[in-house]
């Protein structure tokens, strides 16, 4: 319930892409809750629609202009029976193409990027202004500015009235930003170079999430390991210095990070996931290619031995470690035999899963000037082969779980009545037979078997870990 509930308008927010996005997103609605605004699940009855945006996925920005189509329907249903609707685009699509957004689409009262959702109330505060107005008079509000001040400053202090309806997992953003450049990627355009918040500002926000009952903390940032920020002396402290001083705090329990680059996985990280039982075995440590020639022409600035003996360093601190990957197929200039170096660093890495995509052109990128462009039909047999191998990986690895007890964090009821449902170590969903009363706690599971996407468990102990 919010300060202001006798008044309260109702907020919907439609989130694309990564989990930064659903971090921002969060934000968004933490940042307009003092101001009377309610989240709802029915986009229809908004006062406030806003759409947070993803430039990963190819034609990213026409499937905005799609659901900006349908929601000035939905705007015209409202003002017909007497109501209305405020429409915002956020994100990185609003970052790369607000003045396009503007143009195209006038039902658009306001466009702001990444770096501007806690200038909210502010911008709606300009918009409501002028809602009275012919709509020839309106002019959008557009924020697309990358500001020297801190964003994460201006937030509220996380509440435990919001902050609990997240459950027991929640994101928790420490770093954005890049300053990589890989060819491919439109992220330094769209998210700016890289910056780390400071030390006591995320363990004051952790502290707050753990008070509203979080188990398990996923750190977020697009090179999250490349983390650096300053403690109370000034010091520029690491990711996996930061993973220890998290490890302190009473009551979390889980911890994990994503995404990171191969080139910042130092020793610190590594020795923190060999000394921190709270930090879980499972690293997103995307390589994209296997091929040296390609990740040369991506800009990955590592090689595939590089790569690989990082994978050993890693296994070597922690033997239970298991791996996840990006892989991108059909790069200009793939050749048969740069895409079966990439079959055999997935053969040799051993993936618990993986996330693959055919190459497509992101218009602003070093990579959408390049020649030599691989035919489509040869992208789509390269995916089918590498995904083929990937799944019989993660089938594999799901498989040599059988038989093991691990911890699984109980967090929902199952699909199933008599089930509940939560998390290995490893982020597979696991299924048991179990009453309610098991969720919010982890407990030892044995599992004993597999489904299409999920482990199958048994309650070995009705007892909390």
């Amino acid at each position: 319930m919010t300060e202001t509930h006798a008044n309260s308008k109702k907020l919907f927010v439609k989130t694309y892409g990564c989990q930064m996005n659903v971090y921002d997103s969060a934000c968004m609605s933490d940042a307009l809750a003092p101001h009377g605004y309610e989240t709802t699940l029915d986009m229809a009855q908004a006062d406030l629609v806003l759409l947070n945006t993803c430039h990963i996925r190819e034609k990213a920005s026409e499937k905005v202009f799609s659901e900006l189509g349908r929601l000035k329907e939905l705007q015209g249903k409202r003002r017909a029976m007497g109501g209305d609707m405020l429409i915002g685009v956020a994100g990185c699509v609003a970052q790369a193409e607000g003045e396009e957004i503007a143009r195209r689409a006038p039902v658009v009262d306001i466009v702001f990027g990444p770096q501007a959702y806690h200038k909210l109330p502010e911008m709606l505060a300009r918009a409501e202004a002028q809602r009275h107005l012919h709509p020839a008079l309106k002019t959008p509000i557009i924020d697309t500015d990358f500001p020297e001040e801190d964003k994460f400053e201006h937030l509220p202090a996380a509440r435990k009235e919001i902050t609990i309806k997240r459950g027991l997992t929640a994101f928790l953003t420490v770093q954005e930003g890049c300053d990589k450049f890989c060819s491919f990627c439109v992220v330094p355009y769209t998210r700016g170079v890289e910056v780390s918040r400071p030390v006591a500002q995320i363990l004051a926000e952790a502290r707050g999430l753990v008070d509203a009952g979080v188990k398990e903390i996923t750190l977020l940032g697009q090179n999250v390991n490349a983390y650096h920020g300053l403690d109370a002396t000034g010091r520029s402290i690491s990711l996996g210095e930061l993973a220890y001083l998290l490890a302190e705090i009473k009551g979390l329990e889980r911890l994990r990070y994503t995404t990171s680059h191969p080139r910042d996985m130092d020793d610190a990280l590594i020795a923190a996931h060999r000394d921190l039982d709270i930090l879980m075995p499972y690293l997103h440590l995307p390589v994209q290619s296997g091929s040296d020639s390609i990740l040369k022409t991506m800009n990955r600035r590592h090689t595939a031995a590089e790569y690989m003996a990082i994978i050993e360093r890693i296994k070597a601190a922690r033997s239970d470690m298991a791996l996840s990957g990006d892989f991108i197929v059909g790069f200009p200039g793939e050749t048969d035999a740069d895409f079966e170096d990439t079959l055999r660093i997935i053969a040799d890495v051993g993936y618990a899963s993986a996330y693959s995509f055919k190459y497509s052109t992101r218009p602003g990128t070093p990579g959408a000037n390049l020649g030599d462009q691989v035919p489509e039909d040869v992208k789509n047999e390269r995916l089918w082969r590498l995904q083929d191998l990937v799944n019989a990986q993660t089938t594999a690895f799901h498989q040599s779980c059988v038989g093991k007890t691990m911890p699984v964090l109980i967090e929902r009821p199952g699909r199933m009545q008599g089930q509940v449902g939560g998390r290995s170590p490893y982020l597979q969903a696991v299924h048991l037979d179990g009453l309610p009363d098991l969720i919010g706690a982890i407990h030892q599971v044995k599992i004993i078997g597999i489904s299409t996407n999920s482990l199958v468990g048994w309650l070995k102990a009705a007892v909390a870990v």
